[in-house]
């Protein structure tokens, strides 16, 4: 495993008391995959994250990273591993080349050995249309590549990307999980924290769900998806309607092809069996109660669900 953790723990002092931030988090990593932490903001991922990166110094548990132990060795751990946070590291009077140049010499690198890296990196990451020109000109995405190729260009086995996309458009969002996957096809180690559940389901191998401050499930997403069995059915009646997602609820509850249903303030998801079957029987079931229904969906079980199976919660609400 190039991460291993046992009940890592960080809280934060605030006005209001002591802040749990982190609860005995244990981790296993392998090595060479994409491995994704997934949960709502404030759920603890950044704060584990930069624990590992050595950002943060933890309040107590154990781990080791890349083969180090975190807490004995924070320096060996930090020249096997490469960072990018939410926020970005360029300056915007510089230039990617000279930037990359500069990382690759905080490093270690000579002078002639710096420029080839960066000419690497740029190549690898397709720089080259602007990587010339000063980084206050480029676009959000263009920025993004830039911040990546900067976390690796000194070839550490193990990156972390901190909500990589936050704020890309759907291109730059499309650029990025292609080099998140090549990454792992040269066999580096991606850790990624996101909340967006196409994320996680297009790029892990596996996944961790967070949630205040703790592991509430892992797995790949297949088995995770696993453990909500059936399918699902959305049943929306729109706005001012708790009452009629109430009256829903209670109908359906006892119908023998309902095996679970959640409700939310203006929605019931209900979890069938056969969701093709199902459905008309719902339809009628309320029909008949003079029960009106805005809108349906059916869908196979998402990570969403799994987060709301585990929570009681819906992760977009977050």
């Amino acid at each position: 495993m190039i991460i291993e953790t046992t009940g890592l723990r960080k809280s934060f002092r605030s006005r209001r008391g002591t802040v749990e931030a982190v609860r005995g988090v244990d981790l296993a990593v392998p090595e060479g995959q994409v491995f994704g932490f997934l949960g709502p903001n404030g759920a603890g991922k950044t704060t584990t994250l930069r624990m590992l990166a050595t950002l943060l110094t933890p309040d107590g548990g154990s781990a080791t990273v890349a083969g180090v132990d975190l807490r004995r060795s924070p320096g060996e751990v930090r020249r096997r591993i490469g960072y990018v946070g939410q926020q970005g590291g360029t300056w915007r009077e510089a230039t990617a080349r000279e930037e990359l140049v500069l990382q690759a010499r905080l490093y270690g690198s000579g002078k002639a050995e710096a420029a080839d890296r960066a000419a690497r990196s740029i190549e690898a990451f397709q720089l080259g249309s602007f990587a010339d020109r000063k980084t206050g000109t480029y676009s959000g995405g263009q920025k993004r590549r830039v911040d990546i190729a900067l976390g690796l260009v000194h070839d550490p086995r193990l990156v972390f990307l901190d909500e990589p996309t936050t704020g890309l458009d759907p291109a730059s969002r499309s650029h990025v999980w292609d080099e998140v996957r090549r990454l792992r096809a040269e066999g580096m180690t991606v850790f990624l924290t996101t909340h967006y559940l196409d994320e996680a389901d297009a790029l892990c191998d596996r996944i961790s769900i967070m949630d205040g401050g703790g592991i509430v499930a892992e797995g790949t997403s297949d088995e995770l998806k696993s453990e909500v069995a059936g399918d699902v059915i959305t049943l929306g009646f729109g706005p001012d309607s708790a009452e009629a997602v109430a009256v829903a609820d209670k109908l359906l509850a006892t119908e023998p092809y309902a095996r679970r249903a959640e409700r939310g303030d203006t929605e019931l998801r209900l979890y069938v069996t056969a969701g093709a079957t199902a459905m008309p029987q719902v339809l009628r079931t309320l029909d008949s109660a003079a029960v009106t229904v805005e809108s349906v969906e059916l869908h196979r079980p998402s990570l969403d669900d799994v987060f709301l199976a585990r929570t009681g919660r819906s992760l977009r609400d977050d």
